[in-house]
């Protein structure tokens, strides 16, 4: 396969990845409604993920062996990011919680720059002010405090903050293969799901009726979801530039909302529209190819 089919190919997987996340709100609820409320559903979900990626962890043992510490903990956090998010649309307005998720970008800039000590550009600089004031104006759209609305907007706010360390974590240290990553990333997300699923609510009482299809429904969205989808993304994101990536992946803002318009009756203050629109502006901004700076000598 060429360069321009790989291209091709990779940009279709990141842009139905994009619809798929928008849509992922559906199988979390639709648990929820079975009876896996609170973080038991997405308990579940990342359990059956587990599960199903365990031989390809066993056949990849050595491997898993070798890899940095620090990178195995920054892959399980990211899938304990990943949990918080799904919880996060138990609690909150799906559109709301998809673009604190979105913040992810401005986040990780802070932290390249006051924790890692990278340099930031200008560029990365104006995508952070855009990114606080889109946030500013999304979260005081009700005349209050610009603060998330209760703990699923806590969640995907905190969860946002979570994935971004874990990508810098990855970023410095990871080297290891795509799919023993995702057992990792999904090992991350099953244990801060157990965790918090007793917190947030009681242990639900399931009939013998009920569980298999609370089963066949995690299983399928964890398989599709946490598992094919993932693996997927991870392979096309390595040949595309990031700023593709963004844009594509946008699709998830769109068709989260509009799903959730459509489906939950769900609509936004037109404040949150706009502060929305700076997050995902500054998100692009963060991810556009940096021009280097170039020292020109006299004479030259």
């Amino acid at each position: 396969m060429n360069d321009d089919r790989h291209t091709l190919l990779a940009s279709a997987i990141v842009l139905f990845t994009g619809v798929l996340w928008g849509i992922y709100w559906l199988p979390v609820r639709a648990l929820g409604d079975m009876g896996l409320t609170g973080a038991w559903g997405t308990a579940a979900i990342t359990v059956a993920t587990v599960l199903l990626l365990l031989p390809i962890a066993i056949r990849h043992r050595r491997q898993l062996r070798q890899t940095h510490p620090i990178a195995l903990v920054s892959i399980a956090a990211g899938g304990a990011a990943f949990a918080l998010y799904s919880v996060g649309f138990m609690y909150g307005r799906v559109a709301i919680i998809i673009l604190l998720w979105f913040l992810s970008p401005v986040w990780s800039t802070l932290i390249g720059r006051y924790v890692m000590g990278w340099p930031t550009p200008r560029l990365r600089i104006v995508a952070i002010v855009l990114g606080l004031v889109g946030l500013l104006i999304m979260l005081g759209a009700d005349g209050g405090l610009p603060l998330p609305q209760g703990i699923g907007e806590w969640m995907a706010l905190i969860a946002g903050i979570l994935w971004s360390f874990s990508t810098t974590g990855i970023r410095v240290k990871s080297n290891i293969e795509a799919m023993p990553a995702t057992f990792i990333f999904a090992v991350g997300a099953a244990i801060t799901a157990l965790v918090l699923a007793p917190i947030l609510e009681p242990v639900p009482t399931l009939t013998s009726t009920e569980a298999p299809a609370m089963a066949g429904l995690a299983l399928i969205t964890g398989g599709l979801w946490w598992g094919l989808n993932l693996v997927a993304l991870m392979w096309a994101t390595a040949r595309l530039e990031p700023a593709r990536v963004c844009i594509l992946l946008m699709s998830e803002v769109l068709f989260g909302a509009l799903s959730a318009a459509v489906l939950a009756g769900e609509t936004l203050h037109p404040a949150e529209v706009i502060g929305g629109m700076i997050v995902l502006i500054a998100g692009l901004l963060e991810v556009l190819p940096v021009r280097p700076k170039v020292n020109h000598k006299p004479g030259l």
